[in-house]
């Protein structure tokens, strides 16, 4: 048993438990963060590095995207966390994409979220190479980031361990977790323990090493996502996050526009439909432009059916549209995968006391590198007061 004792454990490295860490030893606790890999190697690393509140659903998601966008910032003003605050832009491609772009207007300006109606003109100024007869006009949200998810999550944790005394323990694959006489026990596979007043589990996708009959009973659904790279675009710059009209087609915000119901039996390629294709374009900062991505599903027992194969059916038809949309400088690609992410059938995250004082928060879907930091702070301020 090791002698000290913390305040708080929480088991998963990724976006979600780091902010759990984050605004827990900004509260002066003392935190324990497990991570089971040498480093975290799933959806936190995996994704475009698009913080994008805009498509999120009004009421409290889009208000974690937008507190998100808060403490992002606040970090990076003491920390280089890679934030780049370059907006985001929505592109139409037809009249029912204009017509949504134009109604999420009116709704961002009830809310008080900033957005900007661009004409086909102000896109094609502003975003090199969007094709013509593609775009036929945007909505920019100018307060919107992106950041580099290989590197952001490294930094966040360096930070906390040099800020914030946080201690931080890689390699830590914990099987077990319970609360026994007054405190918690976690234990590692190598049959370390660990006490603590708290334990909150942010799981990812591992639902298998700790309280499996939890997540198999539960309606968590694994989604996997295709995405891939080009080389290094020298000379051309893409700014922020361009997302296309098949994302307004699928993002919650625009299906609370008044004419969505009227307009969503609009023609989407079958293909796109079967493989859950929408199209998103975010430039690296060495140049490369990130492209993808689609979604494929299983339940949470029955994940390994995904599979980890790429699947060069969905990648041609993502470059297929993609080449609809831009004329880049070039269409060689660096590199191709998969990420994998959590969610729930029912619930928008799944939250759940499994036992005295241990909280699972997890399934966040495709929300986490846009509503982690803005949910954990709810959740320590929930916990901790």
């Amino acid at each position: 048993m090791q002698s000290t004792h913390y305040d708080l454990v929480v088991v998963g490295a990724g976006a979600l438990g780091s902010f759990h860490a984050y605004h827990a030893c900004k509260k002066g606790l003392r935190v324990l963060l497990l991570e089971k890999d040498s480093q975290p190697q799933e959806a936190t690393v995996r994704n475009f590095g698009q913080v994008v509140p805009s498509g999120m659903s009004r009421g409290k998601w889009q208000q974690y995207g937008r507190r998100s966008l808060e403490i992002y910032q606040s970090l990076q003003n003491k920390f280089d966390i890679t934030v780049r605050r370059h907006g985001s832009v929505y592109i139409a491609s037809d009249e029912t994409e204009l017509t949504l772009i134009n109604e999420l207007k009116d709704i961002n300006q009830s809310e008080n979220y900033t957005s900007q109606l661009l004409n086909q003109q102000d896109c094609l100024e502003n975003y090199p190479g969007l094709k013509k007869d593609y775009c036929k006009g945007g909505i920019f949200f100018p307060q919107e980031i992106t950041v580099e998810p290989g590197k952001m999550i490294h930094r966040l944790i360096a930070y906390m361990r040099e800020q914030l005394s946080l201690t931080y323990q890689p390699d830590t694959l914990v099987g077990f977790c319970d609360y026994v006489n007054g405190k918690c026990i976690t234990e590692d596979h190598l049959g370390r323990a660990y006490t603590s007043n708290k334990v909150i589990i942010c799981n990812g996708r591992d639902f298998r090493n700790l309280y499996p009959q939890v997540f198999f009973e539960s309606d968590i659904e694994v989604s996997k996502l295709q995405m891939m790279k080009t080389v290094p675009q020298h000379g051309y710059e893409l700014k922020g996050s361009v997302l296309t009209g098949l994302s307004i087609r699928r993002y919650e915000s625009f299906r609370e526009c008044p004419s969505w119901q009227t307009l969503k039996a609009g023609e989407i390629d079958a293909r796109c439909k079967k493989w859950g294709i929408h199209i998103l374009f975010k430039q690296a900062t060495d140049g490369s432009i990130i492209i993808g991505d689609s979604h494929e599903y299983a339940n949470a027992k029955e994940q390994d059916k995904l599979g980890f194969e790429i699947n060069q059916e969905i990648n041609n038809i993502i470059i297929e549209e993609a080449k609809r949309i831009f004329d880049l400088p070039s269409w060689q690609m660096a590199a191709y995968w998969n990420g994998y992410y959590g969610q729930s059938k029912s619930h928008d995250v799944f939250k759940k006391e499994v036992a005295g004082n241990i909280h699972v928060v997890t399934a966040i879907g495709g929300k986490g590198m846009t509503g982690s930091a803005g949910l954990a702070e709810e959740t320590i301020a929930e916990l901790y007061g």
